[in-house]
């Protein structure tokens, strides 16, 4: 047991000392196309030129994803007068396994479909979740690795939307 422990120790120390992955504050967010549920193509950022975007990488076995997924909906709904976008992208699952997850939260926003992961490469995503906040110009604002609740998200927004409340 106490060996076990010494290894669990070790472990999550390396894993703090882990570099940063994915694009760094201040530069442009990777570009990428993808499908939605429906088909639907969506080109990052060319589709959403001049809005802010908040990008959530998602996958239905998440323990913590439904929650965030949840709270960002919330977020989107209270502020999609000013522009906000939110793109859900589902890391490596099959079109019917998203749709059920999200038919089962009832997220209004579009889930993007990532089979091969080239997506969450670019993005540097090493676990779940993970939320982009992507200013009018096409950068990086903000961040936040884990689950999301409405304080974070706001504390978050608020560097691409400084008006948000």
């Amino acid at each position: 047991m106490r060996s076990f422990l010494l290894a669990l120790a070790c472990a999550l120390l390396a894993a703090c000392g882990a570099p940063d992955t994915g694009p760094k504050m201040g530069s442009a967010a990777p570009r990428f196309e993808a499908t939605d549920l429906d088909g639907k193509l969506h080109r990052f950022p060319e589709d959403f030129a001049g809005k802010p975007v908040v990008l959530d990488f998602w996958a239905d076995w998440c323990r913590y994803c439904a929650n965030s997924m949840t709270q960002i909906d919330r977020l989107q709904r209270e502020h999609a007068a000013s522009g906000l976008v939110v793109l859900a992208v589902n890391v490596a699952q099959d079109r019917a396994t998203a749709a059920a997850f999200v038919a089962q939260l009832g997220v209004g926003y579009p889930a993007l479909l990532d089979p091969d992961s080239k997506i969450t490469r670019q993005y540097g995503v090493q676990g779940l979740p993970i939320t982009y906040f992507i200013d009018r110009d096409g950068r990086i604002g903000g961040k936040i690795l884990g689950e999301a609740d409405q304080k974070l998200l706001m504390s978050q927004l608020k560097r691409i939307l400084p008006d948000a409340r």
